[in-house]
C-alpha cells in the first residue's frame, strides 16, 4: 500500500478495488451458469444428431410408419391453424379493441389449455365428442364418429394450439395504434373496413408469428391426440405418437422422426424471430 497516500485516497483505492473484485466475480459466475444451462439445452438435442449415421437417417425416412407420420402431421397441423387463424383472429380482435361483461372469463378460458394437463385435454374431449359423449352421443344417431379419426386429431391439435395464437393475436391488435383507427372512422369507413384495412395489417407481423407458434404446438401435440384419437398408422399417428410407437422396435426410425421435429422446430424459432424483427 501507497503510504504516500492520504487516508480517503486509501480508502477510495479500496473501495474500487472491491467493486472490480466485485465485478468480475459477477461476470465469472454469470458465465459458469450460462455455459452450465447451454450445456444443458444443447447436449441433449446435440446428442440426437450423434446417436445416428446420415444413412441410417436417410434409410429411415423412406419407411412407411416414417412417411405416414410426417405427412399426416403436417396435413392436420396446417389444417388446424387455419382453423385457428379463421376462428381465433375475430375474438382475438374483439378482446383486444372492446370492452363487455365477461371478457375476463373468455380470456382464462382462451388461456386454459396452455396450463392443463394433456392427458386431461384429451380425455375431456373424448367424453364430449366420444361415442357417449355430451355431444357425440348425438352425432352417433346419424352415424357420425369423431373419436380416434383424423378428424380427432384435428380437434385435439385445435384445443391445445389455440391458445398460442389467440394470445399473441390479442397482442398485436392492443399495440396498434387507435389513432389509425380513429383517422379512418372520421373518412366514413365502417368497421369492418378498419378491421380488414387498417388494424389487421398494422398487426400482421404478430398474426404471423402466432400463427407459426400455434402450427409449432399442433405439430408436437401428443398427450391430447393419443387420448382422444388413438394411435393408428397413416390415420391418427402423427409424428409424437411414431416416435413413442417406434421407440420399442426401430429405434433409428424414433431419432430420425425426433431430428426432423427439431429441424421444424428450430426453424419455426427463426421464423417468429424474423416476424418479430419486421415488425418492430
Amino acid at each position: 500500500m501507497d503510504l504516500t497516500r492520504s487516508l480517503p485516497e486509501r480508502e477510495a483505492f479500496a473501495s474500487g478495488s472491491r467493486t472490480r473484485f466485485g465485478r468480475v466475480t459477477l461476470a465469472l459466475l454469470t458465465a459458469v451458469l450460462l455455459g452450465i444451462f447451454l450445456l444443458f439445452i444443447t447436449l441433449p438435442v446435440v446428442s440426437l444428431f450423434l446417436r445416428i449415421s446420415p444413412e441410417a437417417f436417410l434409410r429411415s425416412l423412406g419407411e412407411p410408419v416414417v412417411l405416414d407420420a410426417l405427412a399426416l402431421s403436417l396435413i392436420t397441423a396446417a389444417v388446424s391453424t387455419a382453423i385457428v387463424v379463421l376462428f381465433g383472429t375475430p375474438l382475438a380482435l374483439v378482446n383486444a379493441r372492446r370492452e363487455y361483461r365477461g371478457r375476463e372469463l373468455v380470456d382464462t378460458l382462451t388461456d386454459l389449455p396452455i396450463v392443463l394437463p394433456p392427458a386431461v385435454a384429451g380425455i375431456a374431449l373424448l367424453m364430449a365428442f366420444g361415442r357417449r359423449g355430451v355431444i357425440g352421443q348425438y352425432l352417433d344417431i346419424f352415424g357420425i364418429h369423431i373419436a380416434f379419426t383424423t378428424l380427432a386429431v384435428v380437434i385435439a391439435q385445435v384445443f391445445v394450439a389455440s391458445p398460442f395464437y389467440i394470445r399473441q393475436a390479442k397482442a398485436s391488435f392492443e399495440a396498434v395504434d387507435r389513432l389509425y383507427e380513429d383517422a379512418a372512422r372520421t373518412l366514413g369507413a365502417s368497421p369492418a373496413t378498419v378491421a380488414f384495412r387498417i388494424t389487421t395489417p398494422l398487426a400482421w407481423g404478430g398474426l404471423v408469428s402466432g400463427a407459426i407458434l400455434s402450427f409449432a404446438r399442433a405439430l408436437g401435440e401428443f398427450g391430447a391426440t393419443i387420448m382422444f384419437a388413438g394411435n393408428f398408422q397413416g390415420r391418427t399417428q402423427t409424428m409424437p405418437l411414431a416416435i413413442y410407437t417406434t421407440m420399442q422396435g426401430d429405434l433409428d426410425a424414433a431419432i430420425s422422426l425426433a431430428i426432423i421435429l427439431v429441424m421444424i422446430s428450430f426453424a419455426v424459432i427463426a421464423a417468429v424471430k424474423i416476424a418479430a424483427r419486421r415488425r418492430y
